[in-house]
């Protein structure tokens, strides 16, 4: 008998365990894939996500592969733009752009390490139940043999098809169906900082990642997924020379190191984030466009709020379900302001009045770092744009009017 069987050992998944197996608790941590492994992902990992691996004491560990910091950000929305960095949070400057079979493993071996159990290639088809409560998981491991295994608390950190959440019930809301498609590749010999460009319908991130390569990826409106697959190529450097012609210039310059990866699948929801015996933390539990790069952060951020609230729960302080609820509406109150933000940068248009803020602070350093430490989630929205930002930037658009 466990006291958390965690489903899924990537970012979510292996960190939720890590800090369960550390607060002392048996954790079982399961995962149909091997590690180290890549799977899809932008890499980028804001400040305080960052902050976060120091606390854990893993920062080091990271450092360490290789990965270069990144304390320079350059944001080109339409026609404006500005450079800077988001403010220290525990005095971590940088943020980190890891690969995913880096970071993966570099989680799954420090949940290990804690105390988990891991078990690769082990594929969960279904969940066990005692009367209306999640009590467990069916398990088919490598060896083909399918066995019981039973905790007091099964997390889903399986991803946007996530059998936890289905097997719950857990309930989809706040559903925005996909708005883009993604293509990304990796470069090398290529200078660059963590870029961002958004002009006509496009969207470009740039991320500097190990082995000296850099990632760049482009986003499209998903109507336009059916063209650009049956050009990817083309598709794409069309996009760098329309949207970000310095960036092409300096792409021409560096060498392609890998294949092409994308999706027309990106939806955006929440799920219901717990029940009876069950919580969901990761893109199990909600997932939205990668125009903002938040998936990471917020994959760590929720692990570290579940584990916070489940561990003293699970040794007897208070019920496990009520502590459940609790994380299922805390999760909700911390992750809808970002939300609902990111639905609006996924229409690859930047509001009229953010781009007027951007020209109001575009000679204020300090205010445009501190516009950084808000897309990081350094700052609550209310904290960033005060009424006198908003009434300056009124103005503003009153003289071009």
């Amino acid at each position: 008998m466990y006291d958390a069987i965690v489903v899924g050992a990537r970012v979510a998944g292996a960190t939720s365990a890590m800090l369960l197996a550390r607060a002392g608790h048996r954790v079982l941590l399961l995962d149909r894939a091997a590690f180290p492994s890549d799977t899809m992902s932008t890499h980028y990992v804001h400040q305080p996500a960052i902050a976060r691996l120091a606390r854990w004491n893993l920062l080091d560990r990271l450092t360490a592969t290789g990965c270069p910091p990144l304390e320079v950000a350059r944001w080109t929305l339409e026609d404006v733009s500005i450079t800077g960095c988001a403010p220290p949070v525990d005095g971590i400057r940088a943020a980190y752009g890891p690969r995913r079979y880096v970071l993966d493993h570099l989680l799954v071996t420090a949940a290990v390490e804690a105390g988990a159990e891991l078990r690769e290639r082990a594929n969960v088809t279904g969940l066990v139940r005692d009367g209306d409560r999640v009590a467990g998981v069916r398990v088919k491991g490598a060896d083909g043999r399918e066995l019981t295994e039973r905790a007091r608390l099964v997390i889903g950190a399986d991803g946007i098809d996530s059998l936890v959440a289905r097997e719950a019930g857990a309930r989809r809301y706040e559903e925005t169906p996909t708005l883009n498609c993604l293509y990304y590749t990796y470069w090398n010999g290529l200078k660059a900082d963590y870029e961002v460009y958004v002009r006509g319908r496009r969207a470009i991130g740039v991320v500097p990642t190990h082995d000296d390569n850099v990632m760049i990826g482009i986003q499209w409106p998903r109507a336009q997924f059916d063209s650009v697959r049956s050009d990817i190529e083309g598709s794409y450097l069309r996009a760098l020379e329309e949207t970000a012609p310095g960036l092409a210039e300096r792409v021409r310059e560096s060498e392609r190191v890998a294949r092409f990866t994308g999706t027309g699948r990106l939806p955006n929801f929440f799920r219901t984030a717990s029940g009876p015996g069950w919580a969901l933390v990761g893109d199990a539990g909600f997932h939205k466009d990668p125009v903002g790069a938040f998936g990471i952060s917020d994959a760590l951020r929720h692990a570290e709020l579940l584990a916070g609230l489940a561990a003293p729960a699970l040794g007897g302080e208070r019920p496990v379900d009520e502590a459940l609820a609790d994380f299922a509406e805390q999760r909700d109150e911390d992750a809808m302001p970002e939300y609902f933000f990111n639905l609006q940068a996924a229409q690859l248009d930047p509001m009229p009045e953010l781009l007027n803020v951007l020209r109001v602070i575009q000679d204020d350093q300090d205010q445009i770092d501190r516009f950084f430490g808000l897309i990081a989630g350094s700052y609550a929205w209310d904290v960033f744009f005060t009424d006198d930002l908003v009434e300056r930037a009124a103005a503003l658009a009153a003289q071009e009017a």
